[in-house]
């Protein structure tokens, strides 16, 4: 075990206020942070010192956070001249401020290791952007950054200018008549949402709304090689739950991303480097189309568009609460949606809405038969090209989701989740599911 399990971390850091350079100030406060343990096999007892040493760590991180996270966001990204994503602001944070966020290698170990022994280091980076979201500052800069096209979907921009397509692992991207079609086509597992899954959604998402030739965006799941729906479409089947067990679900690559970057992106578009007068975004209309069920984060994509559509025999449902884990950002929006008592129902509960359930109204624009949803598809599609159906989109969307109010929901979501995904009794049930035999 690490000395650092026997040093209990010192008293918070007091607000800074000795004349002096913010960032000597920011040094100084930074001085009293204890550093983290290592991971590893305990005994009980050395389990409960640990976690112990954790619990007052956090608080001391947070104290601190709460003082400094503007000057601190500052040195990171050079005066907000830098954008740096989530997994590349939590490095550098690790860097700069020994003590305040496990190293990247601390990380890794903790992942790698067996769910019994994990010190949960996905907690601390929650606490670390927590402290930088919750200020408006800090936290409406990292926001703006992550709506900027990836480094991958510029480097393939070229490439699907040209061509029109761009085939991605779990995901490919046509351009026709218009219309970016996105197909979620990871078949072998029902389009169960991993770390490659949001990489390739957000990559086909960057490339839509960069590239002039598309209008409309598209989303739908492909035919599925499962052997339970081999040949037929389905949407989404939520995260998958192994990856989570295996500890390769992380905060930054996955959960924070997802909401931050490519959903968020549906909602309100791209930051490019030139933005014009006329709206600061890069956006166009989105429908989707549900095949099958919409679990998970499937359900919590249709809340992102602007038109959904659903065969008659399909279903959405929420069951994180029985997961274990937070849904997303579904707590902000589904409420103003459906109503604060069916959403209780459906992300505390966990009931299964049917698109033809009278209560699926506040959640699907269209139920068509099965046989009928291609063709309502490009109708959609159709309708969606008035000329004023993209400025009244922006107008709903800003009143919809005020970024102040996103930005203290993410805050506090990076804490909540990180705790979540590290709970014995989500660890659990992931590892039963883990354990089945597939099919």
């Amino acid at each position: 075990m690490s000395t650092a399990d026997t040093r209990a971390p010192a008293a918070p850091p007091a607000p800074a206020t000795a004349r002096g350079r913010p960032a000597d100030r920011l040094d100084r406060a930074a001085r009293p942070l204890a550093p983290f343990p290592d991971p590893g096999p305990r005994t009980g007892e050395q389990r409960a010192r640990t976690e112990r040493l954790l619990e007052a760590g956090r608080a001391q991180r947070t104290a601190f956070l709460d003082h400094h996270a503007e000057p601190l966001y500052d040195r990171l990204t050079a005066d907000r001249t830098r954008r740096p994503r989530l997994d590349a602001l939590v490095e550098d944070a690790a860097s700069a401020v020994p003590g305040l966020v496990p190293t990247p290698a601390q990380l890794r170990a903790d992942r790698a290791a067996p769910p019994g022994e994990r010190l949960g280091y996905e907690t601390d980076v929650g606490v670390l952007l927590r402290g930088l979201l919750r200020c408006p500052a800090a936290g409406g800069h990292l926001m703006d950054s992550m709506l900027r096209p990836t480094g991958r979907a510029l480097g393939l921009l070229a490439e699907f200018r040209a061509t029109g397509t761009v085939r991605l692992e779990t995901t490919e991207l046509e351009r026709r008549a218009g219309v970016a079609r996105i197909t979620m086509c990871a078949g072998d597992r029902l389009n169960a949402e991993d770390e490659q899954q949001v990489d390739d959604m957000e990559t086909a998402v960057d490339l839509a709304l960069l590239d002039p030739g598309c209008e409309i965006g598209l989303i739908r799941g492909g035919e599925m090689t499962h052997p339970r729906y081999a040949g037929r479409r389905v949407f989404s089947a939520g995260i998958n739950l192994k990856r989570l067990h295996a500890g390769e679900i992380t905060l930054t690559g996955f959960l924070l991303r997802r909401e931050l970057g490519y959903l968020r992106k549906l909602l309100l578009g791209l930051r490019t480097d030139e933005p014009s007068w006329r709206y600061p975004l890069t956006d166009m209309p989105w429908v989707a189309a549900v095949d099958g069920f919409a679990i998970g984060g499937g359900m919590q994509l249709l809340l992102a568009v602007d038109h959904v559509l659903a065969a008659s025999d399909a279903y959405l449902s929420l069951p994180a609460a029985q997961e274990g884990i937070v849904p997303g950002a579904a707590d902000f929006r589904l409420p103003a949606v459906t109503g604060p008592r069916l959403a209780r129902q459906i992300i505390l509960g966990g009931r299964r809405v049917r698109a033809t359930d009278p209560e699926a109204r506040a959640l699907v624009d269209r139920v068509v038969d099965p046989a009928d949803l291609d063709a309502a598809v490009e109708r959609a599609v159709e309708l969606l090209r008035n000329p004023a159906v993209t400025a009244n989109r922006r107008m709903v969307n800003l009143a919809l989701e005020p970024a102040d109010g996103f930005r203290a929901y993410m805050a506090e979501f990076a804490v909540q989740q990180a705790l979540r995904i590290h709970a014995a009794d989500v660890l659990g049930k992931a590892g039963r599911f883990s354990a089945r035999p597939p099919g």
